[in-house]
């Protein structure tokens, strides 16, 4: 496809001038060119093999000319540019060492064809046909302007005039090595197949932007380019990178290179109005002027910039006065080294040994701001506008003569600073790659495969696309041990980037001290900061600036969407109750534990309080003395029933009985005291079992009293003869009764037993310690027994309530009945509404209350008989023993009682 492209143009070419030709000599017998190219360089092909081409941009600018017929005339420069020419000298300098060299083509010698490209894309496409086809007056001279073979091109300077180059050379299949230019659109083999470089691409400088900017944690960034390929593709690489980091560029802007207020200022407000403290430059030296300027004349500071490698040691920007707006500037610069004999080669330099040398003139003339004598080079004064309106002289050119005494020696600039030299460098690698491609060539370096289907070449007689197989699988190492090797599309394949900081030294002047490296190698990529190395940043606090969209939100709070912006823009949102974030900048709130709640602060888990009814507090030490005191008071009946437990009213109606409803109420009072504390799992399962067992001794006990009442009321008004009852029946039915308790409770014991249960459903904040009452059912059932119980003795004494006596027993009772459903029937709707600690609270009190209840009501009025009026303590006031034929006595309840208590069968018969 390249042969073929090649052939076309050369035979359209050659077509072209033979037409040409053949019309100028019909009329004027002989061809001319209309206009010649206004080119400056360096030609030395004489007695040499082959020449190898250069191009660089030894002036900044070119002046338009115009023509007073409205011909076409090839521009002017002006700008001289001390860091071109120590390139352009570089390569001859590197040419002049191969050739003295005899490993490296030991039977050619190298000649040099140097164009200056001014910096613009028009002298570097006068440049490029200048050296296919030459400017001669009566025939194109392909590859051969000099009288020698071209065998390549070092250059082009930018990556915009490689672009404009590359693009004609590769039709020609000529090789083109670049050594400033790294564009990532040169990697693409299709538009640009004949493009090699010893510069890495932007491809791999944007990745280590992006790296230094996630080490130190800076997520707001502006960017600023050049207006040409050099910053458009710089920065759209730099952009998708920092878009697969997650980071955000705050604005994007570019300095133009034509002149242009509005773009100028618009870069400049960008800067001025925007929250991002960093900025990433991805433009030369000489366009970068223009915006410094703009940056001095506005007095904006307080910005650190991230610098390409393009203009990060240069001696234009990097002047002292620049350092209040500049300093601190961090960036990737390529690899410095020391080239031997450079030195002393730049200082040959005199104007005196080639009076056509109009290069070196201009340079002697800015150097030394004077004028050659005799000497047709103008004054190089710029005559730039700069954005302000103001008039930019760089350089204001007096009218003294040059002596030619003056010594370099005393100059300060670009031209003459060997330390900083790395693009330099990279136009000596350049060179030797092309020499090394030449010598390989020379010798026919192919494997056996190889040769099957690439034919060995000659020097001079070979065609350009052969020398690109050499290219492509070229490997060497520099004079500084640095191994240089292409890949498959022309870019390194292996080396590393300088990471430098810009800072003041003990002379005022600006240094570049490295801080760290970049290291690539194929898909690898590693960046590594010096750690004894200090870095001064431009801010006022002289501390890492901190450039963000929205400050990271503290901890307790998370990121909020703002919608429109992106996504480094976020209000912050306090974390919700139960929810806390722990570090800051976090995206959500994470979820407190179980046992856990958020602080005041949101930013910690801390244990949620824990609620139970302890006996610490008010309450429960409350219920605690209630408790005892109950306790002792039943304490107290007993003893006193055991006492006078020989008396009558002691006695009379089941004494036993009585005492087993002393043990019960003894025990329901104590069993409350298992409901205060931090619920355990065995005092879960003993608590409502206590109770239950309790409540129903007590309520079978009053229940064999008052089925004896119930049976003396019925004697009393059906006047049947009584049969008597035997004691032993009353306890019979207080143990059936308590042995199907037990059963009940045994099986809610096994089968579904009560566990202590952490309950946060009522107030997320608390932990409330409680029981888990296992099966409802279970618990009814055993409740609900002893509900039954306590129904039976509030009938049985109720209908009894009448039966006439000095004592009211049955009439005591129903009273105690009366409460115990009062109460009860009262806890209902109260537990039901409350919560936590407090719903056991309303529990005890039910409990103590009942317990109270049927203690004073039973056993008060009989303790205050026995202590109080013990004279009424006898057989005559309670009752006797009464004979049960003698009909026309009324019985009473105790004298029922005092009867069937000296029988042997309790049964009532009707006659």
């Amino acid at each position: 496809m390249v042969s073929r492209k090649r052939c076309l143009i050369l035979g359209l070419t050659a077509f072209l001038w033979v037409e040409l030709h053949a019309q100028d000599e019909e009329q004027s017998g002989r061809c001319r060119l209309l206009g010649k190219f206004n080119l400056t360089g360096y030609v030395e092909a004489k007695n040499h093999s082959v020449v190898i081409g250069g191009l660089f941009p030894i002036h900044s600018r070119t002046i338009p000319v115009e023509d007073p017929d409205g011909e076409p005339i090839s521009a002017l420069c002006e700008g001289f540019n001390f860091r071109g020419f120590r390139w352009m000298k570089t390569m001859i300098h590197t040419i002049k060492e191969i050739n003295e060299r005899k490993d490296i083509l030991p039977n050619h010698t190298l000649g040099y064809q140097i164009f200056d490209t001014c910096y613009t894309v028009s002298k570097t496409i006068e440049s490029t046909f200048t050296f296919l086809t030459g400017q001669e007056e009566y025939q194109p001279n392909i590859r051969n302007s000099t009288g020698k073979y071209l065998v390549g091109i070092i250059g082009s300077g930018g990556s915009f005039l490689s672009v404009a180059s590359s693009r004609i050379l590769g039709l020609s299949s000529m090789p083109q090595i670049g050594y400033t230019s790294s564009c990532p659109l040169l990697s693409d083999k299709f538009q640009f197949p004949s493009y090699y470089r010893t510069i890495p691409s932007d491809k791999i400088q944007s990745e280590a932007m992006v790296n230094l900017i996630q080490h130190f944690g800076w997520v707001w960034v502006g960017a600023i380019a050049a207006d040409d390929e050099y910053g458009k593709y710089g920065v759209k690489d730099f952009k998708e990178k920092m878009k697969s980091a997650h980071l955000c560029v705050a604005f994007s802007e570019t300095i133009p290179k034509v002149y242009s207020n509005e773009k100028m200022q618009n870069a400049i407000n960008a800067v001025k109005s925007s929250t991002a403290r960093v900025i990433v430059l991805f433009t030369s030296d000489i366009d970068l002027s223009p915006f410094v300027l703009e940056m001095v004349h506005h007095n904006i500071t307080n910005r650190t910039w991230i610098a390409s490698e393009a203009w990060i040691t240069s001696a234009l920007i990097a002047k002292p006065e620049y350092f209040p707006y500049f300093g601190g500037t961090i960036g990737f610069a390529i690899p410095r080294t020391v080239i031997p004999g450079l030195k002393e080669f730049l200082y040959d330099v005199h104007p005196s040994k080639d009076p056509n040398d109009v290069l070196t003139i201009e340079f002697w003339q800015t150097a030394f701001n004077c004028t050659w004598p005799n000497s047709s080079v103008p004054y190089n004064v710029d005559h730039r506008v700069n954005m302000t309106g103001k008039e930019d002289r760089l350089y204001d050119m007096s009218d003294q003569l040059c002596t030619g005494e003056e010594k370099l020696e005393d100059l300060k600039n670009t031209y003459l600073n060997v330390s900083q030299l790395r693009i330099t460098n990279n136009v000596r690698q350049a060179v030797y790659a092309m020499a090394y491609a030449l010598d390989h060539l020379s010798r026919c370096d192919l494997t056996e495969e190889e040769k099957t289907y690439i034919k060995c070449s000659h020097i001079p007689d070979y065609d350009p696309s052969d020398l690109m197989v050499y290219l492509r699988r070229l490997g060497f190492t520099s004079h500084d041990g640095r191994k240089m090797q292409f890949d498959r599309v022309g870019d390194l394949e292996i080396g590393h980037y300088d990471i430098l900081n810009w800072q003041i030294d003990n002379a005022g002047e600006i240094a570049f001290v490295k801080v760290g490296e970049y290291k690539f190698q194929e898909s690898s990529f590693e960046l590594v900061l010096t750690k004894n190395s200090t870095l001064f940043w431009n801010t006022e606090s002289s501390r890492l600036p901190d450039s963000v969209c929205t400050k990271l939100c503290p901890p307790g709070t998370r990121k909020g969407i703002l919608y429109g912006k992106p996504h480094c823009c976020f209000d912050c949102i306090p974390c919700a109750d139960g929810y806390v974030s722990e570090k800051e900048g976090q995206r959500e709130c994470d979820p407190c534990g179980e046992d856990d709640w958020s602080n005041a602060q949101k930013n910690k888990c801390v244990p949620k309080e824990v609620e139970f009814l302890a006996y610490e507090e008010a309450l429960g030490f409350t219920l605690v003395i209630l408790s005892i005191l109950g306790a002792l008071v039943v304490l107290a009946v007993i003893v006193v029933y055991v006492i006078h437990r020989h008396t009558p009213l002691v006695k009379a109606n089941d004494r036993e009985l009585s005492f087993l409803i002393q043990m019960s109420l003894l025990i329901t009072v104590l069993s409350s005291l298992l409901f205060i504390g931090k619920p355990l799992n065995w005092s879960c399962m003993a608590r409502q079992v206590t109770l239950a067992l309790g409540f129903c001794l007590c309520l079978s006990s009053i229940l064999g009293k008052t089925i004896s009442l119930f049976f003396a009321y019925r004697i009393s008004i059906s006047k049947t003869r009584l049969i008597s009852m035997h004691p032993v029946i009353r306890k019979l039915i207080v143990l059936v009764c308590v042995l199907g308790e037990i059963g009940a409770c045994s099986a809610y014991l096994v089968l579904a037993p009560p566990r202590m249960f952490k309950n946060i459903e009522p107030q997320n904040v608390k932990i409330i310690f409680e029981c888990n009452e296992g099966s409802i059912e279970f618990l009814c059932f055993i409740f609900g027994f002893d509900v039954l119980l306590a129904l039976l003795c509030f009938l049985t004494t109720f209908v009894a309530r009448q039966l006439p006596d000095n004592y009211y027993e049955g009439k005591c009772i129903t009273f105690a009945m009366l409460v115990f459903f009062i109460v009860w029937i009262s806890f209902v709707p109260a537990y039901l509404s409350t919560k936590g600690k407090f719903k056991v609270a309303v529990e005890l009190f039910a409990i103590l209350a009942s317990s109270y209840g049927l203690l004073g009501c039973i056993f008060l009025p009989k303790c205050f008989i026995i202590l109080l009026r013990p004279k009424r303590n006898t057989d005559e006031t309670v009752g006797g023993r009464v004979p049960t034929v003698d009909r026309s006595i009324q019985l009473t309840s105790a004298s029922v009682s005092s009867e069937l208590n000296n029988t042997t069968v309790s049964t009532v018969l009707d006659e």
